[in-house]
């Protein structure tokens, strides 16, 4: 009797596990898990972005009355949302990286690498999160030190510039927090994340 062809292959690279795709990083303990969950209200926020340029088109060239707002709006929500990636993919280990030497060596080296690579990037997420307070300070405060958020300087001239640069901020600590976890989780002997261990 012929053997039928598997009708759904699995791609090599691609690990397989009964967890669901959307699940944190278990290394990425509760901080990931919430960051996960927060992740839909943000992909919320892009359904709202085209919702409001639906909007727009509709009145700008049917009743001929363009919106001062909607332009300013768009933007913003779609910056939300890819400031928010970067936490997001951390959270579940689906950041870009270079894994030439990553995936040559065997689990017990992985491990340690999973320690120095977390650590360094913990570093660099606190330094741009210096970075990030420094723009933020300016964009709450004036010379004076009189609290003022900065704005679009468009006719709307919404405070949406300094409400991004805050909400980079929050994000940068959240992040360099993530990776002080991940350093503690890994370093305490958590393995490995599933699918790059030894076959």
């Amino acid at each position: 009797m012929p053997v039928r062809p598997d009708q759904n292959p699995t791609a090599p690279d691609v690990p397989q596990t009964g967890t669901p795709h959307l699940e944190a990083l278990s290394q990425a303990g509760w901080l990931g898990r919430a960051i996960t969950v927060a992740a839909r209200t943000f992909a919320i926020c892009i359904l709202a972005a085209m919702a409001i340029l639906v909007t727009e088109v509709f009145l700008r060239y049917v009743f001929n009355r363009p919106t001062v707002w909607a332009h300013e709006t768009t933007i913003f929500l779609s910056a939300l949302t890819f400031i928010f990636g970067g936490l997001y993919c951390v959270a579940r280990n689906t950041h870009i990286r270079v894994v030439l030497v990553y995936d040559v060596v065997r689990s017990p080296v992985r491990h340690v690498l999973d320690v120095v690579i977390s650590i360094a990037c913990l570093g660099a997420s606190l330094f741009f999160a210096w970075a990030s307070w420094l723009m933020a300070k300016k964009a709450m405060f004036r010379p004076d030190g009189s609290f003022a958020l900065e704005t679009s300087g468009s006719a709307w001239n919404s405070p949406a510039p300094a409400v991004l640069k805050i909400f980079l901020l929050c994000v940068l600590v959240t992040m360099s927090v993530q990776f002080l976890i991940l350093t503690f989780n890994y370093a305490r002997g958590t393995k490995a994340p599933k699918g790059h261990d030894d076959v």
